[in-house]
């Protein structure tokens, strides 16, 4: 067994800091008042004096609901693409039927078109359906551009599953669905983790459809929400 030499040590933690400053430094700058912002000397230590501050953004403003909200759109866009994507993936894996080949290249055509393309169409339906400013409508938009994704994504890990595991269960009376989630789904669980990551970020970064879709204050997600304190104050720059 190779020993871990203290140098790599060394490396490991100087790629984390550096990946990791910007981070730190972006909180030392959120702390440190306006007339020491330019200073000469960059104050590389946080004024802890001035953590009140964000109890005050905190408690001042509106910040906790849209992080709620963002929470709610993020975990239900999550487990809707999960359950949406995975009998979509087991049939490209373990089906052979009429039109195969045209499902699965038309999963890959739906991230050509951009969400910007798409926000008037969804915006009519979204207007009858009653699901502008609502985070089920936001839901569902997310869900339709991850679930694509994620169907590949559990499409590659499903072919790696050994079909003669279901071919055991099958011969124990296992239904389809059955082997479905009480075979395959616990073999393939780290990679359906890693799309439910995927699924998890997008939903919690997306605004363009969170921007047009939601006006009204209190069910506005935290993307948007945090975009409308641009210009609202401004840090003197003296030169």
């Amino acid at each position: 067994m190779a020993r871990f030499h203290p140098f790599h040590a060394a490396a490991v933690l100087a790629v984390l800091g550096v990946a990791v400053f910007p981070l730190y430094w972006m909180f030392v700058t959120s702390l440190t008042p306006s007339d020491q912002l330019f200073a000469d000397r960059p104050q590389l230590l946080p004024s802890l004096a001035q953590l009140p501050t964000y109890i005050d953004a905190w408690s001042g403003t509106s910040l906790r609901h849209w992080l709620f909200n963002s929470i709610i759109v993020a975990v239900g866009t999550t487990a809707l693409s999960i359950v949406l994507a995975i009998l979509p993936a087991y049939a490209l894996s373990r089906m052979d039927f009429r039109g195969k080949l045209l499902f699965g290249f038309a999963l890959f055509l739906t991230q050509m078109l951009p969400e910007a393309m798409l926000v008037v169409p969804l915006y009519d339906i979204f207007t009858k359906l009653s699901l502008l400013n609502t985070l089920l409508g936001l839901i569902l938009a997310n869900a339709a551009f991850t679930v694509p994704v994620v169907t590949w994504i559990l499409k590659g890990a499903i072919d790696a599953v050994p079909y003669e595991i279901e071919e055991a269960a099958r011969i124990d009376g296992c239904s389809r669905i059955g082997i479905v989630l009480a075979v395959v789904v616990p073999l393939i669980a780290p990679t359906l983790a890693a799309a439910a990551v995927i699924a998890f970020f997008h939903g919690w970064n997306e605004y363009v459809f969170a921007q047009t879709f939601i006006s009204d204050d209190q069910w506005r997600t935290a993307s948007v929400g945090l975009a409308s304190f641009i210009g609202e104050l401004s840090t003197p720059v003296h030169t």
